[in-house]
């Protein structure tokens, strides 16, 4: 009996090896500084691409699908290497943009106008993404452009949302961590997973989440977790990173999380799978 449980024990340490083994050392990172002429802007990029995967992409044998990470306000796009890691992993070639930059005037709140006056930044967070899809394409040929996995943070997460909106053909999948401007997209064709904080600093605008049935109908899981807004970046705790990594990950590879069991609060999300907050 003992030794059945060394040898599990063993097992276990080896696949967590394994795991860490390819998120750290298998998954290539390169910094791109990309500069678009027209807009005359940069568009720092951290591109992340799994290793084996990239190979066999070149050599025909795979076409690589595409994830966008749109950066939080204040975050750089190089902290989110949490979910670049598990994107990478599972097959994913990674591109995450920073979507402001220090000559961008401050982000400001104008209660009565669209998106509370921030539909310039999102109209400028399309074009980012449209310009990097283009240099990609270049760069990584053999990869899926029309498929698009758009992920963002806060003010990321709007951007991520409020392109789906402007171009349903080329988006597949949009994951958010606490946006709180953009509505949801309802369309059957598009999956949405969305970690909500609890956060009395950082409150939802109202119309942005789905009404209950609305999402229950759609492809839409909405995890209300304990989290606060800000550490849903590499800033935050492990407990944090490690929860929305596992969720994420059971969503890439089942196209929902709604099977999840809930987790324990004390651990501390909680999957309320289509479920609007109040």
């Amino acid at each position: 009996m003992k030794r059945g449980i060394v040898v599990f024990a063993c097992l276990c340490a080896l696949s967590s090896a394994a795991y860490f083994a390819v998120s750290k050392w298998g998954i290539r990172h390169e910094s791109l500084s990309l500069y678009d002429e027209t807009r005359q802007r940069p568009v720092p990029v951290d591109l992340a691409v799994r290793a084996d995967y990239e190979m066999k992409a070149n050599a025909g044998f795979w076409k690589l699908p595409v994830a966008i990470i749109s950066n939080g306000n204040t975050v750089k796009n190089t902290e989110y290497s949490f979910l670049e890691n598990v994107l990478a992993a599972d097959g994913y070639l990674v591109a995450s943009i920073q979507q402001d930059i220090p000559t961008d005037p401050p982000l400001v709140t104008k209660v009565g106008l669209p998106y509370v006056g921030r539909l310039g930044v999102y109209n400028k967070g399309e074009a980012n993404i449209g310009f990097v899809l283009s240099k990609l394409k270049t760069l990584e040929p053999n990869a899926v452009y029309d498929h698009l996995t758009l992920v963002g943070h806060s003010n990321g997460g709007d951007i991520a949302m409020y392109y789906a909106k402007q171009h349903p053909e080329l988006v597949s999948k949009v994951i958010t961590l606490d946006n709180l401007r953009v509505p949801f997209v309802v369309d059957d064709r598009l999956k949405i997973l969305s970690f909500r904080s609890k956060d009395p600093n950082f409150k939802t605008d109202p119309g942005v989440l789905p009404a209950s049935e609305q999402a229950k109908k759609q492809v839409i899981d909405i995890i209300d977790t304990q989290f606060r807004h800000t550490d849903m970046c590499d800033r935050g705790p492990y407990s944090v990173k490690h929860r929305i990594q596992a969720t994420l990950d059971e969503f890439l590879t089942k196209g929902s999380s709604s099977e999840l069991s809930p987790a324990a609060t004390d651990s501390p999300l909680v999957a309320n799978a289509a479920a609007a907050l109040p």
